[in-house]
């Protein structure tokens, strides 16, 4: 069985087909990639080509059966925008002719500075017309970028066609991001939040208008040729708002991108990455209409033992994470995330639905050991009988 067909049955466990083993596909943080691909944190960044052959080459070394896209494809002419590259401490600064400047550190998200030097301006709350928005782009090449409606770039997607031409076995992900999510990445996070309380009648509107934006990015993705899409939605666990908020401010609006990407794409999974405190909300997430959640932060970093998620959700969604990226994978032993591993398939692999993955994104320093161990587990312990 290929990757791409192992992960296919994992996401769809209400279809009773079980793959040959639990699969493994974990999310990397972009410094992961920055420090253990060949090109380095500003081609990455900045060049859809780098950052296609950083996943390729990272989903081979750790034998994953799935590769996530998180990153946009990029602007083919950004090379002509860049006047200089200089090296400040260890960080590259990249001066553009707009007047920005790209703090780029060798192992975390590159920081867009303004022409003044300052960060990059937020809009407030005030100022926003709900009918302008469309889309937010977290990871823009200047940082949030605000989409105009039917504004997707061509490149837009040349990422996750590059990836799809040369892994046709392996299961591509696409990502978009909730409504949620962008409204706390486009705002000061202040003001985002005490807007919910303030006039959330004003916020709902917005976030409708960038529910529309998501599932139109969304089948766009689908049409490009992912297996999968991903609603990054990380925010909403509650150490950010309470169940009630979830209900108002974030439910209704995942639930329409869902349902925009399944009424013209109803075959493709459809699945949510929710961070931290998530145990309260998982009946709430299902209630999206998602096909899987993603993440399933396990304490001391989340909520969520897994044992007791697979019983809540049974096979109606498949899960995937619960594996602590700080405490085991970052700073344990290979042999303690060997361990952590098999705990993890012994507790989520009966009936199937479940890929063995770290809770949230792999650390950037994290011993490239300790993610081979996943593999290793899967390997020694995943297989189904038939």
């Amino acid at each position: 069985m290929t990757s791409r067909e192992r992960m296919n049955r994992a996401m769809r466990p209400r279809a009773a087909q079980l793959p040959d083993r639990v699969p493994v596909m974990c999310q990397l943080s972009l410094g992961h990639y920055f420090l253990r691909a060949d090109a380095g944190a500003i081609e990455i960044w900045h060049d859809t080509a780098a950052f296609g052959d950083a996943l390729l080459a990272l989903q081979q070394r750790y034998g994953f059966d799935g590769i996530l896209v998180n990153l946009p494809g990029r602007d083919p002419a950004w090379r002509h925008h860049l006047l200089s590259v200089e090296q400040r401490g260890g960080h590259a600064a990249l001066h553009w002719a707009n007047g920005a400047v790209t703090t780029a550190p060798p192992d975390d998200n590159p920081y867009v500075h303004s022409a003044g030097g300052g960060p990059a301006p937020r809009p407030a709350f005030a100022d926003i017309d709900p009918g302008r928005l469309y889309y937010v782009e977290p990871h823009g090449q200047f940082g949030a970028t605000l989409v105009e409606a039917g504004g997707f770039p061509a490149w837009q997607f040349d990422t996750i066609r590059y990836v799809r031409e040369r892994a046709p076995d392996v299961s591509v992900h696409g990502e978009v991001f909730s409504p949620f999510s962008q409204w706390l990445e486009w705002l000061d996070h202040g003001d985002a939040l005490i807007a919910l309380v303030e006039d959330p009648v004003r916020v709902t509107a917005c976030l409708a208008r960038l529910a529309d934006g998501a599932a139109d990015l969304g089948r766009g993705q689908a049409a490009a040729g992912v297996d999968a899409l991903l609603i990054s939605s990380a925010f909403a666990g509650a150490g950010f708002i309470s169940r009630k908020q979830y209900q108002t401010f974030v439910l209704p609006f995942e639930r329409a991108v869902v349902n925009g990407v399944k009424q013209a794409h109803p075959d493709l999974p459809v699945y949510t990455h929710t961070c931290g405190a998530i145990g309260d909300r998982l009946d709430l997430i299902e209630e999206t209409g998602t096909d899987g959640i993603d993440t399933l932060d396990p304490p001391p970093l989340g909520t969520v033992d897994l044992a007791d998620a697979k019983q809540r959700l049974g096979l109606r969604l498949f899960i995937k994470g619960n594996l602590d990226p700080v405490g085991t994978l970052l700073n344990g032993s290979a042999e303690s995330c060997f361990a952590a591993a098999l705990e993890r398939i012994a507790a989520a692999k009966p009936g199937g639905g479940y890929i063995l993955s770290s809770a949230c994104s792999v650390a950037p320093h994290t011993p490239a050991e300790n993610i081979l161990q996943l593999r290793r587990a899967a390997e020694a312990a995943g297989w189904y009988s038939y």
